[in-house]
């Protein structure tokens, strides 16, 4: 992507438009230093179906510009940036490699079936968001993974899936009717030459993995470092972020394969809309 120089503008745009809609947001904290109320998460997943890769980094690098005007950058933010990148990464690996769950259209929302994937893919995008930060920040030893973790998920699930099919209803037929989904900006080359049924395993592979997660993640947390469900971050104390090597050894190996699964992935809108047209 980065030999088009309209994909690189791109990226500057979605970094511009999400740092401008997360920094207003700073004041409303959730976890001081760390997370806030953030009504700028409706637009990852959306961005990620329409601009694909644009919007991983836009994404990373918007996140990592917040945190910098918006007095909340740590080392944590290591983690942020590549948290909010798989954000933005995973509806463009995703839309159309769901199994079942695909309905195999353009993403217009304006059926059941593109709601439901749509809803899936922001399930699974914040699932392996929360599972990202929180697993950096238990590595190191700031908030366990239980606390940020369920935080950063609810937050971003349901902003996702109540404004993101919104959004995206009116945004897709005005991007592809300007030519400026992926698909038309990026050079074949550039596109992930993948087979239908690898692009299919890949994407049920992401998905499993990041609900896994960030499921074993917080029953790891709950249960063998005995963190107290529900509990606050002032509530923690110093025994609670002691790290523990099962939760080490279990984030590494799901990093691992988040990453294997999406070299392997593929991208299936291109030849959605190839077949529409």
């Amino acid at each position: 992507m980065w030999r088009d120089s309209r994909m690189i503008i791109l990226t500057v745009v979605v970094t511009a438009t999400y740092t401008a809609v997360l920094i207003p947001f700073k004041g409303l904290v959730l976890v001081p230093g760390f997370t806030e109320v953030r009504l700028a998460n409706v637009l990852p997943v959306v961005f990620s179906v329409l601009f694909g890769p644009a919007a991983a980094w836009g994404s990373a690098f918007g996140n990592l510009i917040g945190d910098v005007f918006g007095g909340t950058l740590t080392r944590g933010s290591v983690f942020g940036f590549v948290g909010n990148f798989f954000f933005g990464f995973a509806g463009y690996k995703l839309w159309g490699n769901l199994g079942r769950l695909s309905c195999d259209e353009e993403p217009a929302m304006d059926s059941a079936g593109q709601l439901l994937e749509f809803l899936a893919i922001s399930f699974v995008s914040a699932a392996g968001t929360a599972a990202i930060i929180a697993w950096g920040l238990e590595v190191l030893q700031l908030l366990p993974f239980s606390v940020l973790g369920t935080i950063i998920f609810v937050n971003d699930f349901l902003v996702a899936a109540i404004g993101g099919p919104i959004l995206l209803r009116f945004l897709y037929p005005r991007v592809k009717r300007d030519g400026l989904l992926y698909p038309d900006l990026m050079r074949e080359g550039d596109l992930p030459s993948v087979s239908e049924r690898r692009q299919q395993v890949a994407g049920i592979g992401i998905a499993a993995v990041s609900i896994a997660w960030i499921v074993v993640g917080i029953g790891i947390s709950l249960g063998l470092q005995g963190v107290p469900f529900g509990v606050g971050p002032a509530d923690v104390t110093a025994s609670d972020v002691t790290r523990t090597r099962i939760q080490l050894f279990v984030g590494s190996v799901a990093a691992l394969l988040l990453l294997v699964a999406s070299l392997l992935s593929g991208e299936r809108l291109s030849a959605i809309l190839r077949r529409d047209d």
